[in-house]
């Protein structure tokens, strides 16, 4: 399909800066594509009253790291050049591939000092070596250290990436350290939230809890290219990034179970989606699963999994606004954003949500 079937206008008025307090509080506008009414505006803390017993809701409990990194190369007799790396999967103990720039000035067997802005003083840095150089800057780093050591190195010399719609408009801060991470947290990793899963509360989980929805969360850990814009003129020619994931075979068989006496896998964030359809066979079997993932869903495709799914607002011609036009239909999506810009939702990242109800085929 064409990209540009995928574009609208986004005033920058309704990019959210700041998720609201308390995040059950964000609205929620409900999609269904074939119900009465197809759009309808709501809070997320009315999410149980759209759900029935015997759903189960999936949550995706990757931790976010502080995984963007700021230093210089250090070259044999050359100025010292600034550099900065989001790193977005990890290879083994002591290599990650990141986005670096200037990428065009980077070379194999460059050395990088993480941590520092430059001056004569290297204490406290994290050093890396150029391993390999990809395509549109993105490199592998091979650290000094390794395992634990590594991870709290980056932990020390790290920031959090904020989106680019958001860094471009206002610098990191301590806040954003809670604010960009679900409460619900747990498998370090991820270079960028789960964010349908930042409007979560513990008392909106006592609630779905009274009304009999399950919970069970999935792992997969969100890379730096969730960010990357769709260059390509055709769906058919981009190249979507891998991402690392797990579905434990008792998860797997507690999703199989409630689909069997007929309940409704409810997806929390395009991220459970994606690896739930992963995971799930031709048959329509969630499988337990773990390696790397690069589905690429627009319309078309044919979902095997998910029934509903809860995500936020996203950019116009991302491929997570491609893939929730497979879900729900492009042009009921576009009818939903249409009506969610007038009404002043809140997009993105710390925005507002959408609960989109599968559209039947």
């Amino acid at each position: 399909m064409r990209v540009d079937q995928f574009d609208f206008d986004l005033p920058d008025e309704n990019i959210a800066l700041r998720p609201v307090s308390p995040r059950d509080q964000a609205r929620l506008l409900v999609v269904r594509p074939d119900g009465t009414p197809v759009l309808e505006d709501a809070r997320v803390c009315d999410l149980p009253s759209f759900l029935k017993p015997g759903d189960a809701l999936v949550f995706n409990d990757t931790k976010v790291i502080p995984a963007q990194l700021e230093g210089v190369r250090l070259r044999d007799g050359a100025e010292r050049t600034p550099v900065s790396a989001t790193l977005h999967m990890r290879v083994d103990g002591s290599r990650w591939k990141a986005f670096a720039r200037p990428g065009k000035r980077i070379k194999l067997g460059d050395r990088i000092e993480f941590g520092h802005s430059g001056n004569a003083c290297l204490l406290g840095s994290l050093g890396a070596v150029i391993e390999e150089k990809g395509e549109a800057g993105e490199v592998t780093l091979r650290f000094d250290f390794s395992g634990s050591a590594l991870d709290e190195a980056i932990a020390t010399v790290g920031h959090i990436p904020l989106p680019p719609y958001i860094a471009s408009k206002r610098e990191e801060d301590e806040k954003d350290r809670t604010d960009y991470q679900t409460m619900y947290a747990r498998e370090e990793g991820a270079v960028a939230a789960p964010t349908a899963g930042l409007h979560f509360t513990p008392e909106l989980f006592a609630r779905l809890d009274a009304a009999g929805i399950e919970r069970h969360f999935v792992t997969l850990h969100v890379g730096a290219g969730t960010f990357l814009p769709v260059k390509a003129e055709d769906t058919a020619d981009h190249k979507m990034h891998h991402e690392i994931g797990q579905v434990s075979r008792a998860t797997a068989s507690a999703l199989n179970a409630v689909r069997a006496r007929g309940g409704r896998i409810v997806s929390v964030g395009t991220t459970s989606l994606r690896l739930l359809e992963s995971a799930t066979s031709e048959a329509g079997e969630i499988q337990p699963w773990s390696g790397a993932t690069d589905i690429f869903i627009t319309p078309g495709y044919r979902f095997r999994a998910v029934d509903v799914l809860m995500t936020n607002f996203h950019l116009p011609k991302s491929t997570l606004f491609m893939l929730v036009s497979a879900f729900a239909g492009l042009d009921t999506m576009r009818a939903a954003y249409a009506h969610a810009i007038v009404d002043g939702y809140r997009f993105y990242s710390y925005g507002d949500a959408s609960l989109l109800f599968r559209k039947d085929t």
